[in-house]
């Protein structure tokens, strides 16, 4: 059984009145772990998100591939009615910083989730999803015995938004893109006993 499948909170809620009977459709709304199959549908989701902002996608189409393939227990994807509308894919790091080699090496040992990207989908922004996913995703990380943080780079903009999922700046990233700068901000995902025990984990 995966990881998904034992935690009660990432499972789809389906509500249903009495009279209503069972019907062989998508659920409504899905919550799981990104394949390589799903790489296409990711990145053009990212393409569209990125692209428009600051010209620069976090990861290419075969960086997508790459982590899906070697570490997807760290991606979470929502699905409505299967279609892709939100997703996040992550890998593993050992180091106190982010550097360099944090945007394409997964290290299996690692303790830090490094969360490379997080995008929504146009049609669904606005709509609090991106909030609502990165919940369940720290959600599910502390169910994860081997991880102990959560860490990602984000332009100056995003601050307050990671700000009020729980992350705090640890200060200037030593990663850059170009011209471009970020900004470094780190969240545990251990030590919160009372979160854990009301999660199902």
């Amino acid at each position: 059984m995966s990881v998904l499948n034992a935690l009660p909170f990432m499972r789809p809620v389906h509500i249903r009145s009495p009279r209503q009977q069972r019907r062989h459709t998508l659920p409504a709304s899905e919550f799981r772990c990104l394949s390589p199959e799903d790489a296409v549908s990711v990145f053009e989701i990212e393409r569209e998100a990125f692209i428009s902002v600051s010209g620069e996608c976090p990861l290419h189409l075969d960086e997508v591939r790459h982590f899906l393939t070697l570490c997807p227990e760290l991606s979470l994807g929502w699905f409505e009615e299967g279609r892709l509308v939100a997703f996040i894919i992550g890998s593993l790091w050992d180091q106190d910083k982010l550097n360099q080699d944090a945007l394409t090496l997964h290290k299996p040992h690692g303790s830090t989730v490094h969360i490379h990207v997080l995008a929504v989908h146009r049609t669904f922004r606005q709509q609090g999803k991106g909030s609502i996913l990165l919940w369940r995703y720290l959600q599910y990380l502390r169910c994860l015995p081997f991880a102990r943080r959560a860490a990602l780079m984000c332009e100056d903009f995003l601050v307050p938004f990671y700000s009020k999922c729980g992350f705090k700046a640890v200060g200037p990233c030593d990663i850059t893109v170009g011209d471009l700068t970020f900004i470094e901000m780190q969240c545990p995902v251990k030590g919160h006993a009372f979160m854990r025990r009301n999660s199902g984990c």
